[in-house]
């Protein structure tokens, strides 16, 4: 049971309980710890957070013209609110975005989407492919460029990701939003560390964007917290959400990243 069916279904303990009592919440509490830790949320953060909603949801008295059921889902989505984050838009303007990540973690289908995001507001687009590592990654971006309707550049074969990075960046001097999008591998890769610190120092991005699949479960703090070591993240991606037994792995990264007003949930839309 993915993430979401499994809070509806610890939701539904209180709100079809004849009864709203200490009971009632106690049972509510006890689903909702089963269901977070078969979702990978790290043990400690959900008894953190279980811990929370006994104590507001039997010690705080119910807001004016809410009854005590009300009261119990307000107090469980609030919390979950503030563990998660609320979404978050990304700011428009001039400015460079880097995204880096794993392999198969969605970062190129995700660059992607970020220039539809900003095109549709009316900003000019400019992708450069600096993923000179993985087979076929120029062509997946030029074909998502193409399909999305912004401009592309890179070079096929080049493996020199400054040149082709000075390259673009000429390329693409009037544009408002310069999207990059870096080779994916392991954090704790030396080679991929020294290229990725090269891609910071040449473009000298606005934000720096780590894009973490969900289903990697809580390897995504480890692999965040050196990626930030290594070029300082401003934010985060989290994609496959829907259908991941491990999503709950993210809920670590907004806690993380949160303070950075920079926590994203990809669910897939366009």
């Amino acid at each position: 049971m993915d993430l979401g069916a499994g809070l509806r279904k610890a939701l539904a303990r209180i709100t079809g309980a004849a009864i709203v009592d200490e009971k009632a919440v106690a049972e509510l509490v006890k689903e909702l710890q089963r269901v977070l830790i078969s979702n990978d949320v790290n043990v400690k953060l959900v008894f953190e957070l279980s811990k929370r909603i006994q104590d507001k949801a039997l010690k705080e008295k119910p807001a004016g013209g809410i009854g005590a059921r009300e009261h119990v889902v307000k107090v469980v989505y609030d919390e979950l609110t503030a563990l998660m984050g609320e979404k978050h838009e990304p700011k428009l303007g001039k400015q460079k975005i880097l995204l880096l990540g794993l392999f198969g973690s969605g970062k190129t289908t995700s660059t992607a989407k970020l220039a539809k995001f900003y095109r549709d507001r009316g900003l000019s687009i400019g992708l450069i492919c600096c993923d000179t590592y993985r087979p076929a990654a120029y062509e997946q971006v030029e074909q998502l460029a193409h399909k999305t309707g912004v401009p592309f550049y890179g070079i096929k074969g080049e493996r020199d990701v400054k040149k082709i990075l000075k390259e673009g960046l000429e390329q693409f001097r009037d544009k408002d939003v310069i999207i990059v999008d870096s080779s994916g591998r392991d954090a704790f890769d030396e080679e991929l560390q020294k290229e990725l610190r090269g891609i910071n120092e040449v473009l000298k991005p606005d934000e720096k964007f780590l894009v973490v699949s969900a289903d990697i479960g809580q390897v995504a703090r480890k692999q965040a917290e050196e990626f930030n070591k290594s070029v300082g993240v401003t934010g985060v991606l989290v994609t496959k959400m829907d259908g991941s037994g491990k999503g709950g792995g993210g809920s670590q990264l907004g806690c993380s990243f949160r303070s950075k007003g920079c926590f994203h949930r990809d669910r897939g839309e366009a």
